[in-house]
């Protein structure tokens, strides 16, 4: 005999203080990667940097990119209420952030590209009106970095059980986990910063030692550090896009929490993240006792980041689907 207990769906995204905080904040830094990307695209082709030039195009790709991080936010929230999003809206901004990383690449690239080109066909560049416009684009990008930086909330869980206690609520504090589509902005903005300093390396070397390859040399380097950070950030949004949680350390605890209920064996469990630190979570026991979903959910109460459960219990009378170690 199966019995199934399933906890009624409220969506984990709540949009708490803390996302206002950050749409506000890449909003502002939209606004200023915006005006500071015209500049430098402008003096890169005026003063003939391609440093200069490859961090303005660089900015005006980041300027995309956390612009479509705002809008993400925009979205997440005015859709937080919506039950067509099953699960809520987090991925809103984790796609958002897959985006970004994609962009990265194709920055990066452009990059590589554009100092091949100027390994090749060096071209004149005025030194100090360069140097003025780089500095004022590594002033402005650490000022974005530090108004994006990576912050740490608490979640709010909500459990609604349904059985033998209809309604009941569980209001339990999770460590929050990374914002990622704050991630990566910030990871966005840093890159611009990277590229500034490479700017800033390469025009003072021009200008004291008259190292003119150093200026497509350092926008090589430069995006091959990106593309390192582009690969982690493609890693962290793709394996939550994908539901890639089953090496979760979480797992583990789990199963061990319900191994604990006497004469069970867990024989199915899948967890998947719906949230920053909240997850849904589906099970199946055996075993020969009583034992009903209330308790098994009663077992993970430990877990307040489980927001979903679904509880199936299959009660048995041959002891050899048991194993007999439980």
């Amino acid at each position: 005999m199966a019995e199934c207990n399933h906890v009624q769906w409220q969506p984990p995204h709540d949009y708490r203080p803390l996302e206002h905080s950050s749409e506000r904040q890449t909003w502002a830094v939209v606004i200023l990667t915006g005006l500071t990307m015209l500049i430098e695209i402008v003096a890169g082709y005026w003063f003939n940097s391609m440093a200069l030039l490859a961090d303005g195009w660089h900015m005006a790709s980041h300027m995309v990119a956390i612009g479509l991080a705002a809008l993400a936010y925009l979205l997440a929230r005015r859709y937080a209420a919506d039950h067509r999003f099953a699960f809520g809206t987090w991925k809103i901004e984790v796609l958002a952030g897959f985006t970004s990383a994609l962009l990265l690449v194709v920055v990066a690239l452009f990059m590589i590209g554009e100092s091949l080109i100027r390994f090749w066909s060096p071209a004149e560049i005025g030194f100090d009106a360069a140097l003025m416009v780089a500095v004022i684009g590594l002033l402005v990008n650490l000022l974005s970095a530090w108004l994006l930086r990576d912050q740490h909330d608490h979640g709010h869980g909500h459990g609604h059980g349904h059985g033998e206690h209809p309604h009941a609520h569980s209001h339990e504090h999770a460590c929050g986990g990374k914002d990622l589509n704050r991630h990566a902005a910030f990871i966005h903005v840093l890159t611009d910063a990277l590229t500034s300093v490479a700017a800033i390396v390469a025009l003072l070397g021009g200008k004291f030692f008259g190292w003119g390859w150093l200026d497509p040399a350092m926008g090589i380097v430069g995006a091959l550090v990106i593309l390192i950070w582009a690969r982690g950030l493609l890693r962290d949004t793709g394996k939550a896009l994908l539901d890639r949680e089953m090496d979760d350390p979480l797992v583990d605890k789990i199963r061990e929490a319900l191994q604990q209920v006497p004469d069970t064996e867990v024989t199915d469990l899948h967890l998947w993240r719906v949230g920053r630190a909240q997850y849904s979570c589906i099970l199946s026991v055996v075993t020969h006792q009583t034992h009903t979903a209330d308790q098994y959910k009663a077992a993970l109460q430990a877990f307040p980041q489980l927001v979903h459960v679904t509880a199936e219990v299959n009660r048995c009378d041959e002891s050899a689907h048991l194993d007999p170690r439980q």
